[in-house]
C-alpha cells in the first residue's frame, strides 16, 4: 500500500509544524512515511485545500524569519574559529580555516533563502537611474511632427 494522497488536517498541521521549526518538505516525507509524498503536498498547495497554500506561505516567511536569527547566531558563534597545533615542538594557535569557511557557506545560504523567500525585506535592491552623457543631465529635444498628407 502506497503513501495517501488526500488531504488530512492531521497531516497538514504535522507538516506545518515540523516546517515551522526549520524542516524541509523532502526532509519531512522521507522522515514520515506515513504522510503523503512531496508532489501531493504541492497539490494541496497548488489547489489551496483547505487553506493550506495559506498557512503554508504563513509558516514560510515564519521560517525566513528564524533564518534571520540563525545568521546572527552563526556570525556571533567564535568558539571554534580557533584551534591549537602542534609547529616545532610548540603548541599554536591558528584559524580553523574549516569552521570558518563552513560558517560562512551557512550565513550565505540563509541570505540567499531569505532574499528570495522575503525579497522586499532581504532581496538586493536594484534602482534605475537615467542619466545623458558622461553621467550629466538627460536632455530632451521634440521634433515637429510630420506634415500630413
Amino acid at each position: 500500500m502506497g503513501r495517501p494522497s488526500s488531504y488530512s488536517q492531521v497531516a497538514a498541521d504535522l507538516i506545518l509544524n515540523e516546517l515551522s521549526e526549520g524542516s524541509s518538505l523532502r526532509e519531512i516525507c522521507e522522515a514520515h512515511p506515513e504522510l503523503p509524498s512531496a508532489a501531493s503536498i504541492r497539490r494541496w498547495i497548488a489547489t489551496n485545500q483547505n487553506g493550506f497554500c495559506d498557512n503554508y506561505a504563513r509558516v514560510k516567511q515564519e521560517m525566513a524569519e528564524k533564518f534571520a536569527e540563525e545568521i546572527l547566531e552563526i556570525a556571533d558563534d567564535g568558539r571554534n574559529d580557533w584551534m591549537t597545533i602542534q609547529r616545532g615542538g610548540e603548541e599554536v594557535e591558528v584559524e580553523n580555516k574549516e569552521v570558518l569557511n563552513r560558517s560562512r557557506l551557512r550565513v550565505e545560504t540563509r541570505k540567499w533563502l531569505l532574499s528570495k523567500l522575503i525579497p522586499k525585506k532581504y532581496g538586493d535592491r536594484t534602482a534605475l537611474e537615467h542619466s545623458g552623457a558622461d553621467g550629466g543631465p538627460l536632455t530632451v529635444s521634440w521634433l515637429p511632427s510630420p506634415p500630413k498628407d
